[in-house]
């Protein structure tokens, strides 16, 4: 196996996970179809990572797995729906006051369990001949506060193209705050430099949520990189997925919202984990998160608690898992979801894969 330091380019095909020493030669050729399926894309701060522990909490994040060629029951190749509410290209139009601008289609990762693996890994950043259009939109809509950049991962763009788009937005009167969801500064926390910070600064009112999802993933250089962006006045908030055998416990959520919160982040969304193709294996049932959200309640104070949160299947919104918005179905593991705006949906666990 090669020093953890040896490893300095993204990992992208089966061969680069042998050489890393993450992958068994007897186990390329069954993942082949895996691959083939969403290509493999790991950073090399993740790769190092998991080499300490390449079955561990990371590893399982980013390494293909024969579970993936079940589509899992009931999973969608759009699961929060998106492209139901995507008045132009390049934009989601959920809510009144705010909308999602997907600018761009690379991530720097790709997680295994990702909801967008239909669409990431595509065409890259989002063209002018979109980008102008989706812009407009939001002129033209005095009812829209908050934007909300995403993709993708927005930081995988250059500090001029971020600094570009948020002054254009900067410009829109009625835009008040913008937001950008990243898994960035813990994978790819060299990014996280003056020139990325002063983009991020050029929108007047600008948070960053931090996706992560495991305490080791917040190695030293991912503190660092937190820090420089904390020191910059850019608030932080993180956005985390419950994923069966990576941090279903409530002893590994408490580590990672302890530790989000030493690096001044405050955990703001834990999901349950979506509908997507492929990814039926990570998925907990809504009890065993519940129940772990109730022992977390005894062991955190509120600051460290995020909200547990679904995003009912189709489009139909994001709400918290509790009595206000949840009620028992007929069956054991059925539920009754309450939308933002009064629908009601059916919702069953789906059944797990046997493997």
């Amino acid at each position: 196996m090669p020093r953890p330091d040896a490893i300095r380019k993204p990992l992208l095909d089966l061969s680069a996970l042998m050489d890393a020493g993450l992958l068994a030669s007897a186990d390329a050729a069954p993942l082949a179809e895996v691959a083939q399926g969403f290509p493999i894309r790991i950073a090399p701060a993740m790769a190092q990572a998991m080499q300490a522990q390449p079955d561990g909490p990371i590893a399982r994040q980013f390494l293909p797995a024969l579970d993936e060629l079940d589509p899992g029951e009931g999973a969608l190749s759009d699961p929060i729906g998106d492209t139901s509410h995507a008045p132009v290209a390049g934009l989601t139009h959920r809510y009144p006051d705010r909308v999602i601008l997907h600018v761009t289609r690379t991530c720097d990762v790709h997680c295994r369990f990702c909801f967008r693996r239909e669409v990431v890994g595509g065409s890259g950043p989002l063209p002018e001949s979109a980008l102008g259009p989706a812009l407009a939109y939001i002129a033209a809509r005095p009812a829209i506060r908050e934007v909300i950049l995403t993709g993708g991962d927005p930081l995988t763009l250059s500090p001029r193209r971020i600094g570009d788009i948020a002054r254009r937005l900067a410009a829109i009167g009625h835009v008040e705050l913008l937001r950008l969801h990243s898994r960035g500064p813990v994978v790819t926390p060299e990014r996280i430099t003056p020139a990325l910070i002063a983009a991020l600064k050029v929108f007047p009112v600008t948070w960053l949520v931090v996706h992560t999802n495991h305490a080791d993933e917040l190695t030293q250089d991912a503190r660092a990189a937190l820090a420089r962006l904390v020191q910059a006045g850019v608030p932080l908030l993180s956005q985390t997925v419950l994923l069966r055998g990576v941090n279903d416990s409530p002893a590994a959520l408490e580590a990672l919202f302890r530790a989000l919160l030493r690096a001044s982040v405050k955990p703001y969304y834990l999901h349950h984990c979506d509908l997507a193709r492929g990814a039926a294996h990570f998925r907990t049932t809504i009890a065993e998160g519940r129940a772990i959200m109730e022992a977390l309640q005894g062991r955190l104070s509120g600051i460290a608690l995020p909200r547990y949160v679904i995003d009912i299947p189709g489009g139909f919104g994001k709400v918290p898992l509790n009595g206000d918005h949840l009620s028992a179905g007929a069956a054991p593991g059925e539920y009754l979801i309450r939308d933002p705006w009064g629908g009601m949906h059916r919702y069953r666990d789906p059944a797990r894969p046997l493997r």
